[in-house]
């Protein structure tokens, strides 16, 4: 078996024992039978448990992904998942709150010390940045320039986190903003920061949603909707739409068309979620909307990413005695694998801007 895997890792050039920052070590040999038999789900959990370590974590994903060698191994895992998700609809109203207790209410101590004082949990715009801070901040206005807010809208912010969007929008622009999640512990903090603005955060499923605004976005939650809800998806924002208002769809995104997510990712991070194609936003949007503006920035989340790492290690002496070795151990692979994967390119950051009828006299992109 170990010849097998190192024929396997051969062609990312990733070497068993050799010295460069990519190179693995194996501590214990029942780690090949796991990865053959399971391919991503073995390779995580194998790591989580370990049995194999790599300087450079985010450089050994960025060779793996590069060249597919996750269609080599573990395909049993990956067809269940399919399949599963093309039978049932995960995401419904009850499905969906699972991703919130599973990922979002792990702790706000931890999204604290990794995401920052803004708290956002999505890629930042580094255009102009040098800092994690100021590409957040860049994204931030960005997303308000794209939907030409003006004081005294009324926005939509489907998926809020912990209001960031929401504080900044109300703060600098003036912004009446509703901001909804399915997350407790982000309803909690996030009124908390947004006490004293005009900023209303609810524990509530965009399909319950029946206002009018002038404007929506969403940052980071179509991950989660599923395509069995995309057109429903659309749809509800379509009605929540002012006839003249604009919709930014903040998405990661993915170069083939799946209904599931990597088995790993789906046990251990983003349960029932997908990373939606192209062809899929296109697809569910027809008829619904008018495509305006399509921005892929997906190499900034690999700086995102890294930057998320680097706080989540300076903060973890604060961290470890609520969370433990293991939950590091698979913290670190979650961040470095995601990283190596933007680096790659085999995923995306896409921003895009929908009208209901088209802009009258066409709609100005903004970078």
């Amino acid at each position: 078996m170990k010849k097998a895997v190192e024929e396997i890792l051969g062609f990312a050039d990733v070497e068993i024992g050799g010295e460069r920052p990519w190179d693995i070590r194996v501590y214990d040999d029942r780690f090949y039978g796991r990865v053959l038999g399971q391919g991503s789900l073995g390779l995580g959990e194998s790591y989580m448990d370990g049995q194999w370590d790599c300087d450079k974590l985010d450089e050994f994903f960025n060779r793996v992904l590069r060249v597919k060698l996750e269609d080599r191994v573990g395909h049993g895992q990956r067809f269940f998942l399919s399949l599963r998700s093309k039978l049932l609809n995960l995401q419904n109203k009850v499905g969906a709150l699972k991703v919130g207790r599973h990922h979002y209410d792990i702790g706000n101590d931890l999204y604290s010390e990794m995401l920052g004082e803004r708290m956002v949990y999505t890629c930042g715009y580094w255009k102009d940045a040098s800092n994690l801070a100021d590409a957040q901040e860049s994204k931030l206005e960005l997303v308000c320039r794209k939907i030409g807010l003006k004081s005294g809208m009324k926005v939509l912010d489907v998926g809020c986190g912990w209001g960031s969007f929401a504080k900044y929008a109300a703060e600098k622009h003036g912004a009446e903003v509703v901001g909804i999640t399915i997350s407790e512990e982000q309803v909690k903090l996030g009124r908390e920061k947004c006490t004293g603005l005009p900023v209303d955060i609810r524990f509530q499923d965009y399909r319950d949603v029946y206002e009018k605004f002038d404007a929506v976005i969403s940052l980071g939650m179509f991950e989660h909707v599923g395509i069995k809800n995309y057109e429903t998806y659309m749809k509800k924002i379509s009605e929540c739409l002012d006839d003249k208002g604009l919709f930014l769809l903040h998405s990661i995104g993915g170069n083939r068309s799946v209904n599931s997510t990597d088995p790993w990712i789906e046990k251990y991070i983003f349960p029932n979620s997908m990373i939606p194609s192209a062809k899929q936003i296109a697809s569910s949007s027809e008829d619904v909307f008018v495509v305006e503006d399509w921005h892929n920035f997906g190499t900034d989340y690999d700086k995102t990413l890294m930057a998320w790492h680097e706080n989540f290690s300076k903060g973890w002496d604060r961290l470890k005695e609520n969370y433990g070795e293991r939950f590091k151990r698979m913290w670190d692979y979650y961040l470095l694998s995601c990283a190596g994967s933007f680096r790659a390119r085999r995923n995306q950051l896409w921003q895009i801007v929908f009208s209901k009828g088209g802009v009258d006299g066409g709609y100005a992109s903004v970078r």
